[in-house]
C-alpha cells in the first residue's frame, strides 16, 4: 500500500488548539467495524458502549517538559527537544538552530551548560544528537523545560497545558507526547466506569518525538518505525487473562496501548500467549496485521498519512475508517491531541 492511500482532507480550523473546559466534554464517534455503522455520541456516553467484564487498558506514561531553549556562545538561539535519556546525564535529542549543529557545541541554558557530543548515526532519520546535561536528564528537563505541545498546535504552551496535556493516569516519567486518548477521562467518568463492572489496568509506553515524524517514503512497507520503550507488567497480563475468562473485551485506550500490547504478544509468538515484556518496540501495524490482544480501540483522530491512522485502518478497515473521518469532518468534530475521540470495534478478520 502507498502513503497516499491514507490521505484525507482536513480543514485547518478543525485542528483543536486548546482543550475543552472539561476533560470529558469531548464528542465520541462510535464505529462498528463489523458493519461500518457510525453513531455520534458525547464522551460521557462511553459507559453505555462498554460491558461488564470488559478491560480498559491505559498508558500510565507521564509527559516530561521536553522542550528546552538555550543559546550558543555566539548568542544564536537553540531549541533542544528531548527524545529519551540514555544515561544519567546523557540523552538523545532533536536540535534546531539557525546555523548547522556541530559536535562539541555548547548550549547555555537556565539550568547550566548542555554539550553536544555527537550525531546519533543509528537513528533512522539521522536527526538525533547525543548531549550531556549538567545534571540528571529528566529532573533537568522538568526543572527548565516547557510542555512539548505537538507541532500542529500553533500557540505557545501555557500554564494550563501543564495539567491538561497530562492524563490523570500519568505515573511514569518518560514521554515527550501525551497518550491523548486518555486525556478525556476525569475522576467522575472513571467512577461511573468502575460502577459498571468494567476493569482497568495500565501499560507503559513512552511516546517519542518520532510519533510526529511524517512518512518519507511512498511505499509504506519501506518505512522504519521509531523505537519507543514499553513495559507490559505481570499484573496487566493477569488482568487480560481474567478478562478473557469472563468473556470480556480488551479495550486499548489509545494507539500507544495497542502497540505495547501487540508488541508483547509478538515477542511470545511461539506460545501465542501474552506474557510480561519490556524493551523497545518498532512495531509498525498496517492493514493485514492480525491483532492478538486488542478487541476494541478508543482513540483520537490522527493526521493524514500517519502511521497511527494506518494502525486504526488495520483494526477497522481502511475504507471504513476513511469514511468515518469524512463523517467527522462533515459533523465538525475536533481533531488531534486536544480533539474528540472514536470508539472502534474490529473489522472481520482484523483479530487473530
Amino acid at each position: 500500500m502507498r502513503r497516499a492511500d491514507f490521505h484525507y482532507e482536513l480543514p485547518p480550523e478543525l485542528i483543536a488548539q486548546a482543550p475543552l473546559p472539561a476533560r470529558s466534554g469531548s464528542r465520541l464517534l462510535a464505529l462498528d467495524g463489523a458493519s461500518g455503522q457510525l453513531d455520534d455520541h458525547v464522551f460521557t456516553d462511553l459507559p453505555s458502549l462498554l460491558r461488564p467484564g470488559d478491560l480498559l487498558v491505559f498508558n500510565d506514561t507521564r509527559v516530561v517538559a521536553a522542550r528546552l531553549f538555550g543559546n550558543k556562545d555566539s548568542g544564536g538561539r537553540v531549541e533542544v527537544f528531548l527524545e529519551r535519556p540514555i544515561g544519567p546525564q546523557r540523552a538523545l535529542v532533536q536540535l534546531r538552530a539557525s546555523k548547522a549543529i556541530r559536535e562539541g557545541m555548547v548550549i547555555n541554558t537556565d539550568g547550566g551548560t548542555v554539550t553536544v557530543i555527537a550525531r546519533d548515526s543509528g537513528y533512522e532519520d539521522g536527526n538525533l544528537w547525543e548531549i550531556q546535561t549538567p545534571s540528571e536528564v529528566l529532573p533537568f528537563f522538568e526543572a527548565h523545560g516547557a510542555t512539548p505541545l505537538p507541532p500542529y498546535i500553533t500557540r505557545a504552551a501555557d500554564s494550563s497545558d501543564i495539567e491538561r496535556y497530562q492524563s490523570i493516569f500519568a505515573r511514569v516519567p518518560g514521554a515527550v507526547a501525551a497518550p491523548t486518548a486518555s486525556l478525556h477521562f476525569d475522576p467522575e467518568l472513571v467512577a461511573r466506569i468502575d460502577a459498571a463492572g468494567v476493569a482497568r489496568s495500565q501499560v507503559t509506553l513512552h511516546v517519542g518525538a518520532g510519533t510526529f515524524q511524517p512518512l518519507r517514503v511512498q511505499n509504506i512497507c519501506e518505512h522504519v518505525m521509531h523505537a519507543e520503550r514499553f513495559e507490559v507488567s505481570p499484573g496487566l497480563v493477569s488482568a487480560v487473562a481474567k478478562c478473557r475468562a469472563v468473556g470480556g473485551r480488551v479495550i486499548a485506550v489509545g494507539t500507544t496501548v495497542a502497540r505495547a500490547l501487540e508488541s508483547a504478544a509478538a515477542s511470545t509468538q511461539a506460545s501465542g500467549r501474552l506474557a510480561p515484556c519490556s524493551g523497545e518496540t518498532r512495531l509498525f501495524i498496517t492493514p493485514g496485521y492480525a491483532f492478538r490482544v486488542v478487541d476494541a480501540l478508543l482513540t483520537n483522530f490522527h493526521l493524514p498519512e500517519s502511521t497511527l491512522l494506518m494502525l486504526v485502518s488495520a483494526f477497522a478497515g481502511r475504507e471504513q475508517v476513511l469514511a468515518a473521518y469524512a463523517h467527522a469532518v462533515r459533523q465538525r468534530y475536533r481533531f488531534f491531541s486536544y480533539g474528540d475521540a472514536m470508539f472502534i470495534t474490529a473489522a472481520p478478520g482484523a483479530c487473530a
